[in-house]
């Protein structure tokens, strides 16, 4: 176990609600090690090199289409990294992560996401927000999402500020596949179907899942979710 008492902080929300931009904030403003779990898998399904591995291609099929990937693949590489992270004194945000009832919880013979950070952080070290949209802003949001296609960066949309650029490194921007219309109703109705169950387990085991409003900017809701850590 870490001797430095880190944190770890983990932020739900359905798609488009600023997930990723809250912890990208919690890293550069308050020295998080932001563990975005999406862009760590999404890379690795893309990444040429895994091209011939049968396992992440069926992956690969699965994230295309806007699906969870398989929870025993994404949960062993998660407490990997996260074992690490611990060992390396890091205080970790997860935006969105973990994503399934199995990731989370496991099962009799699989400890799953919670119990493990518990273990390596200490419960009282472990604080839950779920931010809380719109379904309408999550299909807005998402439509008009661009990253960059270098560093990977999230670009705020902004209608009357339109960049073609990454305004950090330079790189063209993109659309992600994950942010067609159609994928996005997919990945909404996999938010709703298996990842909302988990809060309730969650507050079961008396984890307090603090609510927050994340439909203003995304510094009002940095500031809101800052008074809980403070």
């Amino acid at each position: 176990m870490n001797l430095f008492m880190s944190r770890v902080v983990i932020i739900y929300g359905q798609p488009g609600a600023g997930k990723g931009t809250e912890a990208n904030l919690l890293a550069h403003l308050k020295g998080f090690y932001h563990f975005d779990t999406g862009q760590y898998l999404e890379e690795m399904v893309h990444d040429p090199k895994f091209q011939n591995d049968k396992i992440i291609q069926g992956e690969k099929k699965l994230w295309d289409l806007g699906k969870l990937c398989t929870p025993s693949w994404v949960l062993e590489i998660v407490k990997k990294k996260v074992e690490a992270l611990d060992k390396a004194g890091l205080s970790v945000v997860f935006s969105g992560s973990p994503r399934t009832f199995f990731e989370a919880f496991g099962d009799e013979k699989t400890e799953g996401l919670i119990s493990y950070l518990k273990k390596l952080f200490g419960r009282d070290n472990i604080l839950i927000f779920l931010l809380k949209v719109h379904p309408d802003t999550t299909l807005h949001r998402n439509s008009n999402r661009l990253v960059c296609s270098l560093c990977g960066q999230p670009i705020l949309y902004l209608p009357d500020c339109i960049m073609p650029y990454c305004p950090f490194c330079g790189g063209k921007l993109r659309k992600r596949i994950l942010d067609n219309p159609e994928v996005i109703k997919t990945r909404l109705e996999e938010y709703r179907s298996r990842t909302s169950p988990i809060f309730a387990k969650l507050e079961e085991g008396e984890y307090k899942i603090h609510e927050i409003d994340a439909e203003p900017m995304p510094e009002i809701v940095f500031n809101s979710l800052v008074k809980f850590l403070e």
